[in-house]
This record gives C-alpha cells, structure tokens and sequence, in this order.
C-alpha cells in the first residue's frame, strides 16, 4: 500500500487558495499551446493568428462546459447550493474536451479555419495535457478508484486533513487503500500519446486521427468507470461513462466508413 501524504494546497494568498491540481491544470493547458505552437514551428498548415483565434475560443468554451457537466452530475448538491454553481473547484475531463472541440468547429464554420486538420495536429498534445492533469488529481487526492483489495500492493491511501481522499472525511476507517485510477490514466494516456505520434500522417481524411483519440478515451472511460467512485448517472453507468459510450457510437462507425490507411505525405484517394 502506497501511502501518500502531500498537501494538496501549494499555497494560500490572503484568502485565495491554491491547489496543486490548478497548477497542473494550467500545466496542461500550456503544454497543449507549446504542443501547437511546436507543430506550426515545423511546417503545419495553421498559422499563428489562426492558433490564438481557436485558442480564445476553446479554452474558455472548454472550461465552461466542463464546469456545466460537472454541475448537471452533482445536481442533488448543487440544487441545494445554487450559489456554489459558478466556480472552478469542480471540472470534468469530457466536458473540457467536448467544449472546446464545439468552440472550435463552431469558429471554424465561420472562417477558413481548417477543423480536421488542426484536431488531427493537437490530438497528441490533448492526450499528453490529460496525462499532466491526472498528477493534479493524484496530489488532490481526488477521482480515485474503488476500494482496493487488501492485497494489491500498490493501492493508495491519503493521509493529509485537505485531502478530497482523506480516509476520515469519507467516513472510511485508516489506512483503507484504494485503486490509484489517477496513476493508471497517466500511463494509459502516456500509451496513446505514442500511439498517435505513430499514426500521425497516416489516417485520412482530416480528423481521422483526432477521432483514434476520441474512441480509444471513450473506451478507457468506460472500462475505468467500473473501478471509479461515483454516484450512477444512467442506468447505473456514470456520466463519464455514458458520454464515452455516445462517443463511440459515433466515432467508430466513421472510422469504418471513411478512415484510409495513407503514406505519410500521400493524399488518399
């Protein structure tokens, strides 16, 4: 059992406090912009105003929705305290994704902004941002898994008073261990991140490979789901659940009908 007794708050001002997970978010966030900025530096097809353009748009449109999903998954406890509704303190990886992609396409339909072409470009750069993003989660102790059986060794269980999986605050007796979900992300997303460097070039048409990364999450989701925390949101699934669900009913059918395996550099027909 790994014991894990960091303090989740790195530091306070006054009365603003801040969290290691907001660090690692705007980690991830400026990874993601340096991922970009790297791949117009080395000849894509975007220029640096059409960059900044998409990226005033998705990254507020991202963290709206996902405060939005969290907010409809919490609803018994936000019905009750409306006024907590607006804020940071909750925010959910689907709804980042989905609202910014939305802002995005919505920006592109009215300009020359190429959609496909640029998600394809930034699809490695997402998957490596989650991977930063889930350390934030580790260190604030929250999205952990289910209680673990007793003889996994490296189960997890936090000892710090902030923490969100402080043992006592859920009522749950010391040194109870729980599946380290958090860490299993990191590496499943460090996974498909090669995955996509390996494919990148080689799926067409446009948004092919953006989709790869859509269908693979969705189906981590939805596996992980089982060993996750967390109140059912339909059908006894969660919500991350249900929405990976939708998602690949609707990605995979596309890839079938329209991906093409090309050579880097080769226009499929």
């Amino acid at each position: 059992m790994i014991k894990i007794g960091v303090n989740p708050i790195a530091f306070t001002i006054g009365s603003v406090t801040v969290r290691w997970y907001g660090i690692m978010i705007a980690l991830a966030v400026l990874v993601l912009i340096l991922w970009s900025l790297w791949q117009i530096k080395k000849g894509a097809k975007i220029s640096y105003d059409q960059l900044l353009a998409a990226a005033l748009i998705g990254i507020p449109s991202g963290i709206i929705f996902s405060r939005l999903l969290h907010v409809i998954d919490g609803w018994e406890y936000y019905s009750v305290f409306p006024g907590q509704i607006i804020g940071f303190s909750g925010l959910t990886i689907w709804g980042a994704i989905l609202g910014a992609t939305l802002g995005v396409w919505i920006y592109s339909r009215f300009s020359r902004f190429p959609f496909g072409y640029a998600v394809d470009l930034v699809a490695p750069g997402i998957i490596l941002a989650q991977a930063i993003g889930r350390v934030g989660c580790t260190i604030n102790g929250c999205c952990f898994g289910a209680i673990a059986p007793s003889w996994l060794p490296w189960s997890i269980f936090y000892t710090h008073l902030e923490s969100y999986g402080y043992s006592a605050s859920l009522g749950l007796p010391a040194g109870i261990g729980f599946h380290p979900t958090q860490v299993y992300e990191i590496i499943f997303c460090l996974i498909v991140f090669v995955v996509l460097l390996r494919l990148k070039g080689h799926l067409k048409p446009d948004g092919s490979l953006f989709m790869v990364y859509l269908g693979s999450y969705s189906l981590w989701r939805l596996g992980l789901g089982f060993l996750r925390q967390g109140e059912p949101f339909l059908v006894g699934l969660h919500q991350a659940q249900v929405i990976g669900i939708i998602i690949l009913l609707i990605v995979v059918p596309l890839l079938i009908w329209r991906t093409r395996w090309v050579k880097k550099g080769e226009i499929a027909a």
